[in-house]
């Protein structure tokens, strides 16, 4: 890209930055994480379409580091990522077509910014309001009208500790998140592990480490597609996945030692910030979009750090107390 030859210091730096960043919060909220780093690909100067693509790349190499640490925790329900990942891969590649389609009339800007911004701002004000009005991990009315639902074929998912949910239920989830990760370039684990919470009623971990697994399939489905037209810039995704290697590390295991509710309203946050960057980039105010949206990533970042540090320091001083 023009933006890595023209000031590659800089490039690289930024680059590595998000990719860190992107690394702590996608594995400490179940996201690829792709709900930020496009639009901070775009407001660094990547056409839109370039920024979808390269980072699907990022996405799938990240998701491999972040899915095998959850795994090691305990976090994954593989039945489930099965049922998500089937519905995923004809949603995928229904949106990615739908963007290159809309590239070839020159309308991508047009029409993918504004979704992003629909959606961002939505999912981030439902969230902060089901983070305020629901405590714990009990499950909501749509996830118990859902579970109702008689639906064959059945299924049993014992590990989020649901009983019985038809199988269309879990990959209609799939298949409408799927068509989002192709259309605007994400893993939409910011629309799908909500819908995991309170749609399937799955406790929050378990949430996190199966979406990791579906955005493993999904990120590396989406990435091939827009790679076979030439729209993912590889040396840009190798940069950002070296620093998101480090970072899913570090994420993953501050799942461990912050609580579910925390969780949810950091992320619910974290969309909600991400999206006004969108509306500011949208209304070509790019300085403004920058700050947000990298600034946004520091605040978010160190408070997951922030957070970890504190409960392992409060961890061996318990211990030490009891010696």
């Amino acid at each position: 890209m023009q933006f890595i030859s023209a000031c590659p210091l800089v490039a690289v730096t930024a680059l590595s930055l998000i990719g860190f960043s992107v690394g702590v919060c996608g594995a400490f909220f179940g996201v690829g994480g792709a709900f930020i780093v496009t639009p901070a690909l775009n407001v660094l100067g990547f056409p839109m379409v370039y920024a979808i693509g390269t980072d699907l790349a990022h996405m799938a190499g990240k998701s491999v580091v972040a899915t095998l640490r959850h795994r090691r925790l305990g976090n994954i329900d593989f039945r489930a990522a099965a049922l998500l990942v089937l519905g995923s891969v004809p949603g995928v590649r229904i949106g990615a077509e739908t963007i290159i389609a809309l590239e070839k009339i020159g309308r991508t800007d047009v029409y993918v910014r504004p979704v992003y911004m629909i959606v961002l701002l939505a999912i981030g004000l439902l969230m902060l309001r089901e983070t305020r009005r629901k405590a714990g991990e009990a499950r909501g009315g749509l996830a118990r009208r859902l579970g109702r639902l008689r639906i064959p074929p059945m299924v049993s998912l014992p590990h989020s500790g649901i009983s019985s949910i038809s199988v269309w239920v879990v990959a209609g989830i799939g298949l409408a998140t799927g068509f989002l990760a192709g259309f605007l370039g994400v893993g939409a684990g910011f629309i799908r592990v909500p819908a995991l919470l309170y749609v399937i009623g799955m406790p929050t971990k378990i949430a996190i480490g199966t979406d990791l697994v579906e955005i493993l399939f999904s990120g590396a489905y989406g990435s091939y597609l827009y790679g076979m037209t030439g729209h993912v810039d590889v040396t840009a995704a190798l940069i950002m996945l070296v620093g998101a290697s480090i970072g899913s590390q570090i994420g993953a295991v501050a799942t461990q030692h912050v609580e579910s509710a925390g969780i949810r309203r950091l992320f619910a946050l974290t969309v909600l910030g991400t999206g006004v960057a969108v509306v500011l980039k949208h209304v070509h105010w790019n300085l403004g979009a920058a700050v947000v949206l990298f600034g946004l990533g520091f605040a978010v970042t160190s408070t997951i750090i922030w957070r970890l540090v504190r409960s392992l320091v409060e961890q061996e001083r318990r211990a030490v107390e009891r010696r």
